[in-house]
């Protein structure tokens, strides 16, 4: 408890713009970057691109992403999650640091900006980016929301690789014009494992509060060792994607073997690391390896198909 009032005591000294910073979580934000940038890679490689629909379906997709951040910072602290004993990243309306019902505003202020944002889009793609786009705001809402929040549940992975992987890559060569070709969905769901991967981490390191709060996350279902070795398969999984989609050149088989090697180094350090807090730092490489397999995608070339 003590620890707690530290942390409180010196995340109130913090100036508010900055704690709305922490509340949004944009540390992993990259996560919703960078499979627009894969689908604009992929789109050029069809034909001219136009920078503002690029710069509008990363904007749609980060403010989804922050928006449901900051809704899940306000609802697990009312539904009474985010507890002392929390592991994880501390949650600003928790400890009292951000007002609830502001959070909630921002969220949906947050969620508005998305709409906004995706307005070009829907005039670029149709009917299918609308029903992407309202299916994006709810489940960003029935994440933490509802009888049943998704966050309660196993399926959050499965839903984070489809809308932040398949969906985001190919959605995003589906306005730029492009054909969608077998590489969008492959390239999708290489993008979409980290993605997973770092909702599993969070809720391995979580996995005491959330067992105690009623949650039933995959984590808690495939227990302390089924969840290393998932997150290693995740990992893993993504970077043997690499080489189906790369150009077969001796760079890219250098690329595919660092891909590999850093997909096994973090599968190395998430099997040594307890169940703490000190999982935390395995979030931010996580991400940093989502980018790093579009980098050499995208210096490797892609294959024909």
């Amino acid at each position: 408890m003590t620890s707690t009032l530290d942390t409180r005591e010196r995340l109130a000294r913090l100036p508010v713009a900055l704690r709305w910073v922490i509340a949004a979580r944009l540390k992993t934000v990259g996560l919703s970057l960078t499979p627009v940038l894969c689908g604009t890679w992929l789109a050029a490689h069809q034909g001219p691109v136009r920078p503002g629909l690029a710069f509008a379906a990363g904007l749609s997709a980060m403010a989804i992403q922050v928006g449901t951040n900051l809704w899940n910072d306000a609802a697990d602290a009312e539904r009474g999650t985010d507890t002392a004993e929390r592991l994880g990243p501390p949650r600003m309306t928790a400890l009292g640091l951000l007002n609830g019902r502001q959070v909630k505003a921002a969220a949906v202020l947050t969620f508005a900006t998305a709409l906004v944002a995706g307005l070009p889009l829907v005039l670029a793609g149709g009917w299918p980016i609308v029903l992407i786009g309202l299916l994006s705001l709810l489940l960003g809402y029935a994440y933490s929301m509802g009888p049943l929040p998704l966050s309660h549940t196993p399926l959050g992975e499965v839903i984070v690789l489809a809308f932040f992987g398949v969906i985001a890559v190919s959605g995003t060569m589906h306005v730029m014009g492009s054909a969608l070709t077998a590489m969008g969905p492959v390239a999708g769901i290489m993008m979409g494992l980290p993605s997973s991967a770092v909702l599993l981490l969070n809720n391995h390191r979580d996995r005491t509060t959330d067992a105690a709060a009623g949650r039933r996350t995959l984590a808690i279902i495939a227990g302390v060792t089924g969840s290393r070795l998932l997150y290693a398969v995740l990992v893993m999984s993504a970077a043997l994607l690499l080489p189906l989609l790369a150009e077969p050149t001796p760079l890219s088989r250098a690329m595919a073997l660092g891909a590999m090697a850093m997909a096994a180094a973090l599968a190395v350090i998430v099997w040594r690391t307890p169940v703490s807090a000190a999982i935390n730092r395995c979030l931010p490489l996580t991400v940093l390896f989502q980018f790093a397999l579009f980098a050499a995608l995208a210096m490797s070339g892609l294959a024909e198909g």
